[in-house]
């Protein structure tokens, strides 16, 4: 049997009416209902099946409604577009609006066949949103079927949230602790990435020999690696070996040239040459030996690595660097400043006189071991690094690192001792892992347990705001913040000072029992977050603070962190103050510290920071002084971030601790010291600088001038205008539960609402969604403003499950005049209002488009969607048309009176009958929405290099008429019903 229906036509079957999609074939369509999504699509065999071509049936004229039927007919109409017309096809199912600058990675994408891409955008322009845009387009175009993320699985829940309430990509998680429950549900045989299209992979759960080889073997056509820098090594590095494992993961999967590779980092170049071009090899293997100097290398590296700094996208959000009228001009979406203030204190003299001893007896250990052989030497070094740090940070880390034996103590040589000793005393910038690096370190050694227990009770006895002035000025500080309104995040170097800081700054109840007030004020949650949690039980601590402080409009949160929240984990939507308690060793970890907070999403407009160091202990002030100012000041000179190289930090800080450590001894050696200080200074100021000159020469190498957002920058704007906002999104929820006859209870953005009265046809719809028992035992379901939810709740956006279910029983309820229950959208309506001097008639009509969308692989054909309001005056026959604003206004007429039901029906039918009067108009409206989404898409394809040739925009004709409004003067409704 031949194929009769050409794709977008309409054809009845099944007792429904459906949508020939383009991948039919002429002996089986393949259709989807009319008004339904891609999961309701079914194929149907005419040869068995009875299969008729279909009219869209025009309303009923006694089907009357009132003035909000047409707008939430509407709104339930653009929920359920999924794939827009547009050049982007995933832009209809996401539930974020992208930033033009976030758009630049996507067009780079899709000039690519094999799309392979090095995203290195700054801590928090937003890399997360612009991976998951290419993941999104490539899965709707069809370019991709399957998607694993890689990451540390102290992220593997974030990209697992952020890829279902974003893009609608659910993804299972793949993790040492979840693989066994995944494997039992498979078959015989079957690969878990064969059951789950989608996943989020631990890498060092996969790297490993015994999973790597079935993951390489069955993995998805679509890999995104997040900080993918921790993949690759320098070839004359220690960590070289450690990343050995998942660098061959990382090369195996690339060697199938047609899979889709994308790699984020904030850090592709860390110094290291050679690592950064391992980064590079694994996205194109020239890359790894070009010459980037050449203008041939350049061109090479520009089509697949994209790094840009806040001071680069800000060009792209601004009506002057045209992005054309200010309809389009966005404002950043991350703060415009961030605020530094250095507070100092002093030590009091019971602490001031614990840190001379402690220093005198680390000195002694290590002048003693000096003659003891290298090895000794080195233990004693990591022993008396340790016990400074700690002592510096808080009386219970001190305490804690005196009772503790040295981690370097069972080394069997010097090097063994710097493996064990430099983890947990150091900051390296390129560690590949902040787990388990917030311990307190050990500082005792074999035969110095006695001297050290008595140091340890001494520095346990220093706990609380007598002795310990540092924790004094702490709260000092974090009652300023409190008072403005800020809510702070307070970093430690190690777990028992956050301890130590949650007890003492929380409300509670002391050891007998009477209840302890917070000192920081009433109506204040303090929580800390620490290394001792799992990744998934630090997000769920920092939930429940928020939750706790939210459900009180008056309180206020305060987090305490250690390092184990620097990297990864995004704040900035519960957080917008930092707080350095204890200084780092290596300014990029303020930088990582400061970033989960001053990044995309940022409400505040400023970002405060505060650094807080002793000025008397000997090491702070010169931490400060030597590395993170002089950090501070390159990053305000270049407006960009320089890493210090881990080496010169280590040599510098070695230096400090040297010299401390010397301060008591004979004047040579404390000359000998300071000179050592000051050429290991010089050499950080010389390399830091060429550092920075060299990253100044890069930022102008590698910036991306081949595409420009503006250039798409009307093509998002057509989007968002034609599937709607989130506040289109909210009023219909809104008024359609309520008009279903919900309950809804709360106040200002969020609310509740109990579903136990609505229609049965709604409550079978939402019980796979919510969960059956939240339907049957009528528990209040939450819709939240923000799009981050759990099970049972829903958010107020299009994506949304619950409110797609929603919009589709109140288009179907409205498409079918005989469904039982509350019917909130009509398909008719006669208005009486003053918002109207003459008859005017709105339709809302239903546009489908047959797109050819050639490629390299072959031309694709596609059914898309597009519902317009058009408006006239006066009768069909001699409509004067409206601007399409003026229709879209109509939708917030009210009505000033009642109209009498008997002339409306009549009113109704007239105009019904004159319809056809009107189809030319439509039929040439819709030639002209096919030409614009044709050069909406030449566009686009011409900015990403895309092939042109052969690309065809048909409207399918007729339009369908779902609605039709007659909106009357009140004058003249009055006196044709009198």
């Amino acid at each position: 049997m031949a194929l009769t229906y050409t794709a977008g036509s309409l054809v009845t079957a099944r007792g429904r009416e459906w949508v020939v999609l383009p991948e039919s074939e002429p002996d089986l369509l393949v259709l989807r209902p009319l008004g339904g999504s891609d999961d309701d699509i079914a194929a149907v065999f005419p040869a068995f099946e009875e299969v008729k071509g279909a009219e869209f049936a025009a309303p009923e004229p006694s089907d009357l409604g009132d003035q909000r039927a047409a707008g939430l007919l509407r709104t339930a109409l653009r929920i359920g577009f999924r794939s827009g017309a547009g050049p982007f096809r995933s832009l209809a199912g996401i539930a974020v609006e992208p930033r033009a600058y976030q758009l630049v990675p996507l067009l780079m994408a899709l000039r690519q066949q094999t799309v392979r891409m090095l995203i290195s955008d700054d801590v928090g322009i937003g890399k997360t949103v612009e991976a998951g845009l290419i993941a999104s387009e490539l899965l709707a175009q069809g370019e991709a079927t399957g998607l694993a993320v890689l990451c540390s699985p102290a992220l593997a829940e974030q990209w697992q949230q952020e890829l279902r309430t974003k893009f609608g990509i659910d993804a299972e998680l793949v993790l040492s602790s979840t693989v066994s429950r995944l494997e039992r549900g498979l078959d015989l045989g079957q690969s878990l990435f064969d059951r789950y299209p989608h996943v989020i992979v631990s890498t060092d759960f996969i790297k490993s020999p015994r999973h790597r080889d079935d993951f390489v073997r069955h993995c998805p056509d679509l890999v995104i690696v997040d900080e993918a820098h921790t993949c690759v090594a320098a070839e004359d590095t220690a960590s070289g070996a450690q990343n050995q494992l998942r660098y061959e993961l990382l090369r195996r999967v690339a060697e199938d040239t047609e899979r889709h590779l994308v790699l984020v980092t904030a850090t592709p170049h860390s110094g290291k040459e050679s690592a950064f071009r391992n980064l590079l090899g694994l996205v194109k293997p020239e890359l790894a030996q070009v010459n980037l100097e050449s203008e041939s290398g350049r061109k090479l590296l520009a089509q697949h690595f994209v790094a840009r700094k806040r001071a680069d996208v800000r060009q792209y959000l601004t009506k002057e660097d045209g992005l054309g009228d200010d309809s389009l001009a966005e404002r950043t979406a991350f703060p415009s400043d961030r605020y530094f203030k250095d507070e100092t204190y002093k030590l009091s003299p019971a602490y001031r006189a614990l840190l001379d001893d402690a220093i005198a007896y680390a000195s002694e250990r290590v002048e003693a071991a000096g003659s003891q052989g290298k090895r000794e030497a080195r233990i004693a070094w990591w022993s008396a690094i340790a016990l400074l740090r700690s002592l510096v940070s808080s009386p219970r880390a001190a305490s804690q690192t005196l009772r503790t034996r040295s981690a370097a103590a069972i080394a069997a040589s010097a090097e063994e001792a710097d493996r064990l000793g430099a983890p947990l005393n150091s900051d390296a910038a390129d560690s590949d892992t902040l787990e388990g690096m917030d311990v307190a370190p050990g500082a005792e050694t074999d035969g110095t347990g006695d001297r050290l227990s008595e140091l340890a009770e001494r520095a346990a006895a220093l706990e609380g705001v007598g002795d310990d002035l540092k924790l004094k000025a702490l709260i000092k500080h974090l009652k300023a913040l409190l008072a403005d309104g800020y809510h702070p995040i307070v970093f430690c170097r190690y777990i028992p000072t956050a301890e130590y800081l949650e007890a003492e700054l929380g409300a509670g109840e002391t050891e007998d029992g009477k209840k302890k007030r917070s000192p920081l004020g009433a109506n204040t949650v303090v929580k800390a977050v620490t290394g001792t949690l799992s990744p998934q039980q630090r997000v769920q601590r920092i939930e429940e603070l928020a939750a706790e402080a939210g459900a009180d409009k008056a309180a206020r949160r305060v987090l305490i962190a250690t390092d184990c929240l620097s990297e990864g984990v995004n704040l900035q939507h519960y957080f917008d103050a930092v707080l350095h308690y204890d200084l780092a060793w290596n300014p990029t970890r303020h930088d990582q510290r400061e970033g989960r907070v001053d990044r995309y999403g940022q409400k505040r407009d400023e970002v405060r920071v505060i650094t807080l160091y002793g000025d008397d202990n000997g090491i702070d002030g010169k931490v400060l002084e030597v590395l993170i100012k002089k950090h501070r000041q390159i990053k305000k000179d270049l407006g960009i971030s320089v890493s210090v190289p881990d080496e010169l930090s280590t040599g510098v800080t070695d230096a400090i601790v040297e010299w401390l450590l010397m301060r008591g001894r004979e004047q040579e050696d404390a000359l000998f010291s300071a000179d050592a200080f000051k050429v290991s200074t010089a050499r950080l100021d010389s390399d830091w600088n060429s550092a920075a000159e060299r990253e100044k020469a890069s930022r102008s190498r590698f910036t991306q001038r081949s595409i420009h957002p503006q250039e798409v920058a009307r093509e998002v704007a057509a989007v968002r205008e034609a599937l709607g906002g989130t506040g289109e999104v909210d009023t219909f929820v809104r008024e359609s539960l309520h008009a279903l006859g919900a309950v809804l209870r709360g106040v200002g953005e969020d609310f509740t609402a109990q579903v136990g009265g609505t229609p049965a046809g709604l409550r079978d719809a939402l019980a796979p969604v919510v969960g059956a028992e939240v339907v049957e035992k009528d528990r209040p379901i939450p819709f939240l403003s923000d799009p981050a939810v759990g099970r049972g709740e829903a958010a107020l956006v299009r994506t949304d499950p619950v409110v797609g279910a929603l919009a589709a029983h109140v288009l179907n309820a409205a498409l079918d005049t005989q469904a039982d229950g509350a019917r909130p959208a009509r398909r008719c309506g006669v208005i009486t209002t003053d918002a109207v001097t003459t008859r005017t008639t709105l339709l809302l009509v239903r546009y489908r488009f047959h797109l050819t969308l050639p490629s390299r692989t072959g031309d694709k054909q596609l059914v898309a969607e597009d519902a317009r309001l058009l408006a006239f005056q006066g009768s069909p026959k001699n409509a004067v048309w409206l601007p399409q604003e003026q229709a879209i206004a109509l939708l917030d007429a009210t009505a000033t009176e009642n109209t009498d039901p008997y002339f409306g029906e009549r009113t109704m039918t007239r105009i019904l009958d004159q319809l056809p009067d009107v189809s030319d108009h439509l039929a040439e409206y819709g030639d002209e929405l096919a030409a614009d989404l044709d050069a909406s898409h030449r566009r686009v394809r011409a900015a990403s290099g895309d092939i042109v040739r052969g690309l065809t925009v048909t409207a399918q004709k007729p339009a369908d008429i779902l609605g039709a409004y007659v909106y009357l003067p009140a004058a003249v409704a009055a006196g044709v019903s009198a």
